[in-house]
């Protein structure tokens, strides 16, 4: 008995960390740029549903690759990549990479992110133009003009296989520093877009429903094991007739 109790705890937790990832897809899933997280958690619903047979552990989430609809704008300073690549910002905690593309020009003339960090060019520099100047112009190299003149090149990046992202406010810090990708598959935009969230918010909203019903099946376990042990220890404190 106490092994049924222990199963389902662990089932529980699991359970709970997949309820709270897929609860945080659902919110972003009309965030410009987001990127869904992914966890292998079917061994943890295929043990609730058979009566928690077997102990459960979770795993690490996995960051979903998979592209966002495009949503034209008709702002030259929006952005959207197209291939597997990665804007870079310069934050106060280190470099963060993203795919919102929502470019903002401020008042120096600095190209910055929605959340006012600098956006970096292949070097690892922030992006200067002329305040004075008129709206600058983004290739679908990244190359930035600005009065038909050659400012420089948006930075685009990739991450080796084994990189591990770890998810920010905005963004993803990695373990390791991303290359500047030379590749045009993997480094082109489109100016005037940006990209929609890769989370399909109605598979998600079903999965939310799932796992919850998988959780409360859990708890439920857990309640009638911990009826039952009661109940032996009771039985044990009893005299004998």
């Amino acid at each position: 008995m106490q092994s049924s109790l222990y199963v389902a705890l662990s089932a529980q937790v699991a359970l709970q960390k997949r309820l709270d990832t897929v609860a945080q897809n659902v919110a972003n899933a009309n965030t410009v740029g987001y990127r869904g997280t992914e966890m292998k958690f079917d061994s943890v619903l295929s043990a609730a549903d058979a009566q928690m047979t077997a102990f459960v552990t979770s795993k690490d989430g996995v960051v979903s690759l998979g592209a966002g609809g495009l949503i034209k704008t008709g702002n030259p300073l929006d952005v959207a990549l197209k291939g597997q690549g990665w804007l870079s910002v310069q934050t106060p905690a280190g470099r963060m990479y993203t795919r919102d593309g929502r470019i903002q020009l401020t008042t120096s003339g600095m190209l910055v992110s929605m959340r006012g960090h600098p956006v970096l060019d292949a070097g690892g520099a922030p992006m200067q133009v002329d305040p004075n100047g008129p709206t600058p112009q983004i290739a679908e190299d990244g190359t930035v003009t600005q009065n038909s003149e050659r400012v420089g090149v948006l930075g685009v990046f990739v991450f080796d296989s084994d990189a591990k992202l770890s998810r920010v406010e905005g963004g993803f810090i990695a373990d390791k520093a991303a290359i500047a990708a030379t590749d045009p598959a993997k480094s082109s935009m489109a100016s005037g877009y940006v990209e929609e969230s890769n989370v399909n918010a109605i598979k998600e909203t079903a999965r939310l429903i799932y796992v919850q019903r998988a959780f409360d099946e859990a708890a439920s376990t857990i309640q009638s094991v911990e009826s039952g042990l009661k109940s032996a220890i009771q039985s044990l404190g009893s005299p004998a007739s």
